[in-house]
């Protein structure tokens, strides 16, 4: 059995992985803290960047990492976005730095999991479809550049409270996905967390002929890579069929 921590900030998107566990296999367990978001991450200013600094704060995401660490798990992962990538290239390998001691396992968030994701699939140049107000989305972009990820173009449809994210239907999020894409881009990006995308994967990359990663998706298969285990699972997309269909 292998177990997967993740720390989810608040209630919004969160249905996503008990999904994924289902499609994953039954040997792969993946359980879910909530941690605390803060106050103003309730608020009309939750995707203001003070905010997110916040809510990725050290002693917000100790407070959840003890549960995981009881529960056995291998791994654990951020699973933010915003609040991961908002604190610059340096920050964010600070806050995964400190994760990791605090846990005491391999850590990471959900914005290094874009990286490594899309280098995984040989995306050299993405596009970006962000529900994020347009300074947090470029911040995002930012953030891919120090990576090295090449960003074709940001869309952001200003969106500041992950619990009306967390209410978008599949047509809100192929709108997005199709708006965002561009002919040169290699692959599709839709950061946020609270965005539920695992369902829809398929249909956007039919939809869009090319690779779409997604927060919740990314964030799963980059606790898989930390627990060294690989999975071939076509309905999360082309991210999960790199490895060969039977598992050892």
């Amino acid at each position: 059995m292998t177990a997967l921590g993740f720390l989810y900030p608040g209630h919004s998107g969160e249905d996503d992985y008990p999904r994924i566990e289902q499609l994953l296999g039954s040997d792969i367990r993946v359980d879910l803290v909530h941690t605390d978001i803060g106050e103003d991450a309730h608020r009309e200013d939750a995707h203001r960047v003070d905010a997110l600094l916040e809510m990725g704060s050290p002693r917000r995401l100790a407070a959840g990492v003890e549960e995981l660490r009881l529960s056995g798990a291998d791994a654990v992962v951020w699973a933010c976005t915003s609040g991961s990538f908002v604190h610059g290239w340096e920050g964010a390998q600070e806050q995964v730095r400190a994760l990791a001691r605090s846990a005491g396992l391999p850590a990471s968030s959900t914005s290094f999991a874009f990286v490594h994701a899309a280098k995984e699939i040989g995306a050299r140049r993405v596009a970006v479809g962000a529900t994020y107000p347009d300074d947090v989305a470029r911040l995002f972009a930012d953030f891919l550049g120090a990576a090295g990820v090449e960003v074709t173009g940001v869309v952001s449809s200003g969106i500041v409270t992950a619990a009306e994210v967390g209410t978008w239907t599949e047509a809100k999020v192929l709108a997005l996905a199709r708006s965002a894409d561009r002919p040169d881009a290699e692959a599709v990006l839709l950061p946020g967390t609270a965005l539920h995308t695992v369902a829809h994967i398929p249909a956007l990359e039919k939809e869009l002929g090319k690779p779409v990663l997604t927060a919740n998706q990314v964030t799963v298969w980059e606790g898989l890579r930390l627990a060294d285990r690989r999975v071939n699972a076509p309905e999360l997309g082309a991210l999960f069929t790199r490895e060969p269909v039977v598992q050892v």
